[in-house]
């Protein structure tokens, strides 16, 4: 027992060593979500690509069942650009691990164009899946996978 204990801990240190959280241009996530807090609570996707060792693009949308606030109750989705700043190389952080400050613009359901921020954490398992979470006006948690 103690053998086989041993060896699926090695194996899984070693799927640790391999995992990539952020890879600079070219670099491509995706992250699907639960929004818990912001402008209603939901689900959320959003795709990201790396344009240089430190920028990335991309855009999501929210789909929000309840309101956090009764000024957004008709609002029922929201679609947006976004541009995040990965950290991980300028703070020297392990692969496995990227941390990323980001702004949000985009269309809220009926009320128009918002300007948000988030700071976002990722932690990848494996070079194919990990877990984020994004904390600002509008916050989400759920899984990463790398394409």
């Amino acid at each position: 027992m103690k053998k086989l204990i041993l060896a699926f801990s090695l194996l899984f240190a070693a799927q640790l060593s391999f995992a990539q959280a952020w890879q600079g241009k070219g670099d491509q996530k995706i992250q699907v979500g639960f929004n818990g807090w912001g402008y209603g609570t939901g689900i959320t996707g959003t795709y990201d690509y790396g344009l240089s060792k430190i920028i990335s693009v991309g855009a999501g949308a929210n789909f929000f069942f309840d309101h956090s606030n009764d000024k957004y109750e008709n609002d029922d989705f929201g679609v947006f650009g976004r541009l995040n700043f990965h950290l991980q190389d300028p703070l020297g952080l392990p692969s496995q691990w990227d941390i990323y400050p980001g702004v949000d613009l985009g269309l809220l359901g009926k009320s128009g164009t918002y300007f948000g921020a988030h700071l976002g954490v990722r932690y990848f398992f494996n070079n194919n899946v990990g877990v984020y979470l994004e904390a600002g006006n509008n916050g989400s948690l759920g899984v990463s996978f790398n394409l």
